[in-house]
């Protein structure tokens, strides 16, 4: 647990970064199972015209550039918000061996609250979900934004 708060602060920065451009504060990280950061990521759909630039792609696409390889077996996927349908099945398509997240995501969870895709035997892959870590901060990150968008 101590070492899945560490990984989720470094995410939970990069979802400060998509903050600073004006993007729905998530962010992203993912780590071998050495404990090494392969790759970051935070949402910029805004600002890249691309409806895919979730945190969670752009951390996969960051890791398998660093590995050489689009399967990324055994590795942990960080997210400061539960992954949505789309992120959940780029991670299971990666072969993540585990998915630590913070906030549940009521409207697009994939990984447990709306959906569980991690659990689904008729695909082919599934993978350890741990949820709640750093969960009030994230939350608050979250929350804030839309809050702040709101008042506007």
């Amino acid at each position: 647990m101590q070492d899945d708060t560490y990984y989720m602060n470094l995410a939970i920065e990069q979802a400060r970064k998509a903050l600073a451009y004006d993007e729905v504060p998530v962010g992203a990280v993912i780590v071998s199972d050495s404990g090494r950061v392969i790759g970051t990521g935070h949402n910029r759909p805004i600002s890249s015209n691309d409806p895919t630039s979730h945190a969670e792609i752009e951390a996969l696409r960051d890791a398998c550039r660093t590995m050489g390889n689009y399967r990324l077996t055994g590795v942990t996927v960080y997210a400061t918000i539960e992954p949505c349908i789309m992120c959940m099945g780029a991670i299971i398509h990666a072969r993540a061996g585990r998915l630590v997240y913070g906030a549940r995501d009521l409207r697009w969870g994939a990984a447990g609250t709306l959906y569980d895709f991690s659990r689904d035997e008729r695909l082919n892959h599934t993978l350890e979900v741990v949820s709640g870590v750093c969960e009030q901060e994230t939350k608050d990150l979250i929350q804030g934004f839309f809050r702040h968008k709101r008042s506007k």
